[in-house]
């Protein structure tokens, strides 16, 4: 197990690599110049290029890279153009909104996900599975934002159960977290359905019927059990799915969060923050796989000795 672990670890490190000069290069693509933007509107030409040259933006673009890679790799994510903090100072402050929001939404959306989807696999073909898949199919097909804006209006301006926006209590997080998990919840309990399904056609299923075995037995022992792989690897990419869809749903109900400063940082061309946010989303995201990938060796043994 050691050394499978070892193996994966080793392996985020050339991918990291490969991430960071892609954000690097495509947050350089953006339209817009931070010097200008920093220097001022009225602004001669003179200061723009001072301002251009204190910042390092007058550098070959490899250059520039190779020491943002220096800095990164020293611990230091550089410093905003647009307030003067380290971007450190800024991101703080942020992520832990950020995390609670997409744990929240995590937890609840793959409990009543699977649950939906494994009840709807053992009705299938009832009125428990039609219910099940409609709301499904609804969570699919519903825009973030646009559910945000509807929750929103009915349970905090109409009725006024809970607040709009902002983080004053925990309550704040439930509208943003059922926002924000909707879209995982569907996916869960489709997936989930669709794996239940085909592992309870399976041999040992009806071998497990066969000798006697209530049917909770049967369902949660064996084909919930072996649909355990499936459903982590799909859990793990919807992991990212929140992440990015924090964005949306914090600009909506004006949460202090991370997505809330990504898009406030594109907005004033800060080089520095949307790079450091950008690659710390991505580092989540490997993390995450890198723990499905380990999930995997738990689940099935099998998988870690081949690998």
């Amino acid at each position: 197990m050691g050394r499978y672990f070892l193996k994966r670890v080793l392996g985020t490190i050339p991918l990291m690599l490969v991430i960071s000069f892609i954000i690097f290069m495509f947050v350089h693509m953006i339209p817009g110049d931070p010097a200008r933007i920093m220097a001022g509107k009225d602004a001669t030409l003179e200061e723009i290029n001072r301002t251009r040259q204190a910042l390092g933006l007058d550098q070959p673009l490899m250059k520039q890279y190779l020491m943002y890679l220096d800095r990164m790799f020293h611990g230091d994510l550089g410093t905003s153009t647009t307030t003067g903090q380290t971007v450190a100072e800024m991101i703080g402050p942020r992520f832990l909104p950020t995390l609670t929001l997409a744990g929240c939404a995590l937890v609840w959306s793959l409990i009543i996900g699977v649950l939906l989807g494994v009840l709807s696999a053992v009705m299938r073909g009832k009125w428990e599975d039609y219910i099940g898949m409609l709301i499904a199919i609804s969570g699919i097909s519903i825009p973030v934002f646009w559910l945000g804006l509807v929750l929103i209006q009915i349970f905090s301006v109409q009725l006024g159960w809970l607040p709009t926006g902002g983080l004053d209590n925990m309550q704040s997080y439930i509208l943003p977290s059922f926002s924000l998990g909707i879209g995982v919840m569907a996916i869960m309990a489709r997936f989930s359905r669709s794996s239940m399904l085909e592992n309870m056609k399976e041999d040992y299923v009806r071998t497990a019927r066969a000798k006697g075995q209530k049917e909770s037995m049967v369902v949660l022992k064996h084909a919930f059990r072996n649909s355990l792989i499936e459903v982590v690897t799909v859990a793990g990419l919807q992991i990212g799915g929140l992440l990015a869809g924090s964005i949306l749903v914090e600009t909506v109900f004006t949460i202090p969060g991370m997505g809330r400063l990504l898009v406030d940082s594109i907005k004033f061309r800060d080089y520095p923050v949307i790079e450091a946010e950008l690659l710390l989303f991505s580092l989540q995201f490997v993390v995450i796989n890198l723990i499905v990938d380990l999930l995997y060796g738990v689940l099935n043994p099998k998988i870690r000795y081949e690998s």
